[in-house]
């Protein structure tokens, strides 16, 4: 991935995440699926060639996303959500490019 299509793409990953905060609600908090669900969703070696981003995108909600708990749905009252305001989002990513190893400060 490129410069460029890093953009596109992530573009495409922030249009993903602000639907899916606008729509947690509609979730189940909880999965319902079984231990060991990802095994029969996902091949059983590591691919010799990487897919492409249109073929991998779609796995988020067709295998990540069955098995998640959504901590920050407001049907989930265990815990109350943290660091996951837009503000925060855009802090991660700048964090993550960066690579700062903060303990040294």
């Amino acid at each position: 991935m490129d410069a460029k299509e890093f953009r596109r793409r992530g573009k495409e990953m922030v249009d993903y995440v602000a639907d899916y905060l606008e729509n947690i609600q509609t979730r189940r908090p909880l999965s319902d699926v079984q231990p060991g669900y990802l095994r029969q969703l996902i091949p059983g070696e590591a691919p010799q060639d990487p897919e492409s981003w249109d073929q991998l995108f779609p796995d988020i909600e067709r295998v990540i996303m069955p098995g998640v708990t959504h901590w920050h749905s407001p049907h989930f009252h265990a815990y109350f959500p943290t660091s996951n305001s837009y503000p925060a989002i855009c802090a991660d990513i700048l964090s993550d490019a960066i690579g700062c190893i903060g303990f040294s400060w």
